[in-house]
């Protein structure tokens, strides 16, 4: 298994697909847009550009199954799955914010193995396989080295339609912005995910997310030398909905509060 090689040519699938959506959101019409349910949002370019990324990945990997967000292929559960999320930011493509990105995972028995996550508007390819290490651009990434909550720049996801835990999303929220340099919310967790990787953030955190959401993602934090674990301190960040990431001198203080908003 050349995971090196899976992921140079995965990065190529994420390329061409950004390219896709680069070029429709030049005369892209809201009218086309779908409402899967509350706040989920989905165009024809999200699904076009799901099509495009099965087939190219499955001709890099033939064994390997997928888990999609927008169920263009039947998910079929195998030792080695693709996880896309083909349009990760998908309301801000929609109102033309510029932070949205394709977001490539390969996983096998739930771990993670190799990330990609491609962010159009700067045309950055952030990349990582297992024991590879982490990529900006083809340049080494690594987290930033910080263990002072005090001085870290976190991110986050706002709720957006799983409500249940809001009171303690805010309390959280409230306790970081007053002893942190500041919280921010890019609208995309695949995007999150890779500026922590890179130390742009020193963490980011989010709740209710799907695996599509974090698959690429987190490979490109371990592999940065950061450590990602759910608000329990747990390892089951694909499926488990919740999420925490950071290097791991900040981690300990960053879990801690986090564990203390969200007790499970």
């Amino acid at each position: 298994m050349n995971l090196e090689q899976i992921c140079i040519e995965a990065c190529a699938c994420a390329k061409e697909a950004g390219d896709f959506i680069r070029k429709e959101r030049i005369n892209f019409n809201r009218d086309t847009v779908e409402v899967k349910s509350f706040n989920q949002l989905v165009s024809y370019v999200d699904k076009n550009a799901e099509e495009l990324l099965v087939k190219r990945l499955h001709t890099i990997f033939p064994e390997a199954g997928f888990i999609t967000e927008e169920d263009t292929i039947a998910k079929e559960v195998k030792e080695w799955m693709w996880v896309i999320d083909p349009l990760d930011g998908t309301t801000n493509f929609i109102h033309d914010l510029p932070v949205y990105s394709v977001s490539i995972g390969l996983i096998q028995n739930n771990k993670p193995m190799l990330g990609v996550v491609y962010e159009i508007n700067r045309d950055e390819l952030f990349y990582a396989w297992k024991n590879g290490g982490a990529y900006l651009n083809g340049s080494r990434i690594h987290v930033k080295e910080n263990n002072d909550l005090g001085k870290a720049l976190l991110a986050t996801g706002f709720p957006y339609y799983d409500f249940k835990i809001m009171d303690q999303y805010l309390s959280a929220l409230k306790h970081l912005m007053t002893h942190t340099q500041g919280m921010r919310r890019m609208g995309s967790a695949a995007v999150d995910l890779a500026y922590t990787a890179c130390g742009r953030f020193d963490g980011f955190f989010e709740y209710g997310l799907s695996p599509w959401d974090v698959a690429g993602g987190i490979c490109l934090i371990e592999e940065a030398g950061g450590i990602v674990k759910d608000f329990n301190g747990g390892d089951d960040v694909i499926f488990g909905r919740a999420i925490l990431g950071s290097s791991k001198a900040l981690y300990p203080g960053f879990a801690k509060v986090i564990s203390e908003h969200f007790r499970s």
